[in-house]
């Protein structure tokens, strides 16, 4: 299961110790950051276990940085997904 944050964290260097953090707190996490990304992303793993997202945000919270949950509200689509030239296409099945 993979939960993804929205952070407040801006540097390379406290996204390593922030991550530093988690895999100490939490032994069958991984997590990585995407600081390009406008909303700061933090992604955390777990194979064998849901992630606890309350305590990944006190955890970030505990360091004097923000974190919330993104919603995986993704609409669903019915249809036949192409890809091709790195460009997804959705073709949408025909209800007649």
């Amino acid at each position: 299961m993979v939960e993804v944050f929205k952070t407040n964290v801006t540097h390379n260097l406290e996204a390593s110790w922030l991550i530093d953090q988690i895999h100490n707190n939490f032994a069958s996490y991984t997590a990585n950051f995407d600081l390009e990304d406008c909303d700061k992303i933090l992604r955390v793993q777990a194979m064998d276990e849901p992630v606890q997202p309350q305590k990944i945000v006190s955890l970030l919270e505990e360091y004097g940085f923000e974190a919330q949950v993104l919603p995986d509200d993704y609409p669903l689509v019915e249809g036949i997904i192409i890809f091709h030239n790195d460009i997804f296409k959705v073709y949408p099945f025909s209800h007649t």
